[in-house]
Parts: structure tokens; C-alpha cells; sequence
């Protein structure tokens, strides 16, 4: 399950950047404010990587995905971005943790039959 949501989460990583780019040709919109906030959720998706292993590390993945979501408002795109990986979110979550199952039954069963000499 961490090297899908890592892998995710560095994705984010890039679109919170290029979303950046796109922010800062808005005239609303303060050039430091935008790359304030956008070095904060590019630090936050990044060190969220190391958190992986902790539930709480994945509860706050859920709350990097409602922000990029909630960013669209700033840049309209990021509707449809941020709904995308949410989605991804939710796919890394889910087949990650089937597939953490499935290597630990093969383990088992690896550990369980005799070795052929």
C-alpha cells in the first residue's frame, strides 16, 4: 500500500506545482500568497510519504485530497484534478491493502511448505 500512495502523493506533488504556475497569472491572486500556499501542500504531500505507515498518515492523505479539491475554487481545474486523485487516493488505499493480504498469504504458504532438497 505505501509505494501506491507514495506514488500518488508525489504525482499531487507535481500538479500542486503546475497548479501554482496556473494560480499565479490570476491578478486576485498574490504571487507570494500562491507560492506559500502551494510550497506548503508540495512539503505536506512529500513528507506525508514517510507517514505511510501510520494511520494517521493516511487520514491526512484524505485531508491533502479535500484540499486540492477544495483548491478549484482558486484554479477551476483542480475540481476535476483533485476529484482524479482523490479517486487515486482511494484506489492506492484499497488494491494497496490487497495486495499487502496477498503477499502475506504467499509468505505463509512459502514458510509452510517443506523445502524440496
Amino acid at each position: 500500500m505505501r509505494m501506491l500512495c507514495a506514488s500518488t502523493l508525489i504525482g499531487e506533488f507535481l500538479v500542486i506545482g503546475f497548479a501554482g504556475l496556473v494560480a499565479m497569472k490570476d491578478p486576485d491572486l498574490a504571487m507570494g500568497t500562491v507560492w506559500t500556499v502551494c510550497g506548503v501542500l508540495m512539503a505536506v504531500s512529500v513528507l506525508l510519504c514517510g507517514l505511510l505507515s501510520r494511520p494517521a498518515g493516511v487520514w491526512l492523505g484524505w485531508a491533502l485530497q479535500g484540499a486540492l479539491v477544495l483548491s478549484g475554487f482558486f484554479v477551476p481545474v483542480m475540481f476535476v484534478l483533485g476529484a482524479c486523485f482523490a479517486g487515486l487516493w482511494w484506489a492506492s488505499i484499497h488494491f494497496g491493502r490487497k495486495i499487502d493480504e496477498a503477499k502475506a498469504r504467499w509468505a505463509e504458504q512459502a514458510a509452510a511448505e517443506p523445502e524440496a532438497a
